[in-house]
């Protein structure tokens, strides 16, 4: 069997199996074991990535800063930060479209499952008056939570891909910039346009000391990733302890957050994600897939785009399409050139917004009863906009 069948099932299993909302990680490990099989591997060759894969210090690193990103997050949740970065924002904008969207990209700044369900009561409420559709007010909801996934080091996905490519998480952060403008440009270009000039809803007053105390952890957290350069786990502990002490959290409740954060499925998601990775390079699959590209002439750049896009479509996640392509396109790039790797981030989460399956999306549909054709009639033209902006900067990176 050629290498492009081999990989060509392993790939169709990941997707069945993602589909069927299996965890991301098992799902990795069951494709690492058709590998094996298809590659016969040995016991020697098993024992090698399964050991390469344990003691990599990527895989550590992520370990911790995933684990840490739960705990960051349930520590928020619970002490209400949220909430107060929202009424903030309340009492503070005064254009009534600035508020609308500002409900959904507040909420979408943490990774919470499902969390359009949360902003849609609050784009519901503060749109009660004012002439949009079901479906206009559907895509404002999910639109405006999703930029954050491009850039905010707090959802694995970028992460995830910036690990695998071995990439510095902040390079990937500035190339990812113009994609996260893209969406929330899109968003205002495709909505809200038969709003009229009716830009004020009151005088806003003005902004006092304890309105920034809510957003100090976030803001925190990319000073210390993008200006300073500190790796995501280090920042996130340096946050975690002091707000600890700051909510006064006993002994008891350490732990049971602590628990939160290094649960067995991240363990496994990581794991099973570094292992196909390792497995992908140690099986010399790639490699010679890379050497048949190069000898037929067939170009890269298409598969950097439609594979991302594909899976993400298919399984409507961003850890998905990260975990299941990145390491063969690492392979098939010949190294980790951020303008492609970028690219195919950039198209993998289009396809993860565009997904039937995407948990936000079929929560918004059914929060305000919306058309979805209607809903896609927005997105699709939004999507290819963000499509040409990832191209325009990857011939100017290039």
């Amino acid at each position: 069997m050629s290498d492009v069948l081999k990989i060509a099932l392993t790939f169709a299993v990941i997707l069945i199996l993602l589909r069927r909302k299996m965890n991301v990680g098992f799902v990795m490990l069951i494709a690492t074991g058709i590998l094996c099989v298809l590659y016969r591997f040995d016991a020697t060759g098993i024992g090698r990535t399964i050991k390469e894969t344990a003691f990599n210090r990527v895989t550590l690193t992520l370990i911790l800063a995933l684990s840490f990103i739960r705990m960051f997050e349930i520590v928020l949740r619970e002490q209400q930060v949220l909430a107060t970065m929202m009424s903030s924002v309340k009492e503070y904008f005064s254009s009534r479209k600035t508020l609308i969207v500002s409900m959904p990209l507040l909420i979408g700044m943490l990774p919470i499952v499902g969390g359009a369900y949360f902003s849609a009561p609050m784009v519901d409420e503060s749109t009660k008056d004012l002439p949009m559709s079901q479906e206009e007010k559907a895509f404002v909801n999910y639109w405006f939570r999703h930029p954050w996934e491009y850039v905010l080091p707090l959802y694995p996905g970028i992460l995830l891909a910036s690990a695998v490519a071995s990439i510095p998480l902040y390079n990937l952060i500035l190339a990812n910039m113009v994609y996260a403008s893209a969406v929330i440009g899109t968003g205002f270009l495709f909505s809200m346009r038969n709003l009229g000039p009716e830009p004020f809803i009151r005088r806003p007053r003005a902004w006092e000391k304890k309105d920034t105390i809510g957003f100090i952890p976030i803001v925190a957290i990319l000073i210390l990733v993008i200006g300073f350069r500190v790796q995501l786990h280090y920042a996130l502990i340096m946050l975690i302890v002091p707000l600890f002490v700051i909510y006064r959290y006993s002994a008891k409740d350490i732990v049971r957050i602590t628990r939160h954060g290094f649960t067995r499925d991240m363990l496994v998601l990581i794991f099973g994600v570094m292992l196909f990775k390792e497995t992908m390079e140690y099986s010399g699959a790639v490699s010679n897939l890379s050497k048949l590209f190069i000898e037929k002439g067939i170009p890269t750049l298409p598969i950097f785009c439609l594979l991302p896009f594909l899976t993400g479509v298919l399984t409507g996640l961003t850890i998905g399409f990260v975990g299941s392509t990145f390491p063969l396109l690492i392979s098939l790039e010949g190294g980790t050139s951020l303008a492609a790797l970028s690219l195919a981030f950039a198209c993998g989460f289009i396809g993860v917004l565009l997904s039937p399956v995407h948990v936000c999306l079929i929560l918004t549909r059914e929060y305000f009863k919306a058309d979805l054709w209607l809903v896609y009639k927005k997105m699709i033209p939004a999507s290819v906009i963000i499509v040409v902006v990832a191209f325009i900067e990857y011939i100017v990176m290039k």
